[in-house]
């Protein structure tokens, strides 16, 4: 089955199609979605549902999911991960909702699997309509507290899906354990600015598994090679610095453990063909 990586904290798109027909792939974040226009059919865990003009759904990470368009249909994406929900704030306040998001995960993957998920409230899908319009004029505005209203905005919508769910288990269903996988890829995110915790012997340790073996079993399951999505993520980090923060280089190099302002300018030339003062100039021209 073909993975589907998010590498960075959180990412917005709205995409139309006149034949949408996406397989179904394991994407490794979670994803509010709403159908903006059309209707069709979405694959979940190999269960088929019917959506319409309005439909708001969330995926978690390692739901299976596809859609099937029957009419042109429009829809907007928001897809982000646990470390962009519990970034930034206090000690207290991100383990808390790092506890609380785990949960909602759980209830969400075995609605996902089980049944559809419905918003019964017409106030509620209102109100979702309306947050994810402000994710937009945020994401398109790029301001500098542009992340915290998002995360906020996000922290809202969940806490409304997840009311609008019967949180009783169904007879014999057990909620499974968190993958393995999701554990490592939440602990790379977090740890990105700290290269000790991102070695093959110290993940290896870390989640009790071979250091020989951990390479192998990383790219079965997410498609590239631990090196690579560590690099990749990396620099997708710095360009969300870039863009929507007043750090300097230098800070940024900081922030991510290069061992010198130098050496991050380097790195990033060979991803984007030019320094970061030139990309962030650039940038920042064109809003």
């Amino acid at each position: 089955m073909k993975r589907k990586q998010l590498y960075q904290p959180m990412e917005l798109f709205i995409s139309e199609n006149e034949n949408w027909q996406e397989s179904a792939l394991i994407y490794h974040f979670f994803e509010i979605l709403q159908i903006m226009d059309g209707s069709g059919q979405r694959i979940v865990n190999e269960n088929n549902h019917t959506y319409g003009k309005g439909d708001i759904f969330l995926f978690t990470p390692m739901d299976c999911r596809g859609f099937k368009s029957r009419e042109p249909t429009k829809f907007c994406s928001i897809r982000f991960s646990e470390v962009f929900l519990t970034s930034e704030t206090n000690p207290t306040f991100q383990n808390n909702r790092l506890s609380w998001l785990k949960q909602l995960e759980q209830i969400f993957y075995n609605h996902n699997r089980y049944e559809s998920v419905v918003i019964q409230s017409i106030e509620d899908c209102q109100m979702i309509t309306n947050l994810i319009s402000n994710i937009i004029i945020e994401h398109d505005q790029k301001g500098l507290c542009s992340q915290q209203h998002t995360q906020q905005y996000i922290t809202l919508i969940l806490n409304i899906l997840s009311r609008n769910l019967t949180t009783k288990p169904n007879p014999g269903i057990l909620l499974n354990d968190e993958p393995l996988i999701n554990k490592i890829l939440t602990h790379i995110k977090k740890n990105i600015g700290n290269p000790g915790q991102l070695k093959t012997t110290t993940l290896a340790k870390t989640f009790n598994i071979s250091k020989n073996y951990i390479g192998e079993y990383f790219k079965k399951l997410t498609g590239e090679t631990l090196q690579h999505y560590i690099s990749l993520y990396k620099m997708k980090y710095i360009e969300q610095r870039l863009l929507y923060s007043d750090y300097t280089i230098g800070q940024i190099s900081d922030e991510l453990g290069f061992t010198d302002e130098s050496h991050l300018s380097r790195q990033f030339k060979k991803y984007k063909g030019m320094s970061p003062s030139k990309y962030r100039q650039e940038k920042k021209a064109l809003y």
